[in-house]
């Protein structure tokens, strides 16, 4: 079973105890390092390291010190290895809620253009230059 984040926030704020509220919560929360993720999105989606860097637009070895788990990267860098590994929406809103980023907000103007371009499956170099036209900094 599955519980959503406000049955979570819910039991919480009906918890006496928090020892007893997080053990029986302890499965739901988010607990795998982000290198971890990535790997089990790269195997779902039988993706090779070297062409989801190329994708990226990023440094190789900057790239693959995020993929090993000896760097965390910004948001704007983690959502350039989201657009190199042609993430859905769904997919990169749980890898930046488990890095502690902000989710993708489609009212912020920087955020409208990325989930644009994730829907059109646009490249990193095509999201940066609709970034660029409009003012924002690109991602990558």
């Amino acid at each position: 079973m599955n519980k959503d984040t406000s049955r979570i926030v819910e039991e919480l704020k009906l918890s006496d105890d928090f020892n007893s509220f997080y053990k029986e919560n302890f499965d739901y929360m988010a607990t795998a390092p982000l290198s971890v993720l990535l790997d089990e999105l790269l195997k779902k989606k039988n993706l090779k390291k070297t062409q989801v860097i190329k994708n990226s637009e990023m440094a190789e070895t900057y790239a693959y010190q995020i993929f090993s788990g000896l760097r965390v990267p910004e948001r704007n860098k983690l959502l350039c290895i989201a657009v190199g590994m042609q993430l859905n929406i769904e997919e990169i809103q749980g890898l930046l809620k488990a890095a502690g980023y902000p989710l993708l907000y489609v009212k912020k103007p920087f955020d409208s253009i990325i989930l644009y371009g994730i829907c059109n499956k646009l490249s990193v170099v095509e999201i940066n230059d609709m970034l660029y036209d409009y003012g924002f900094d690109t991602i990558g």
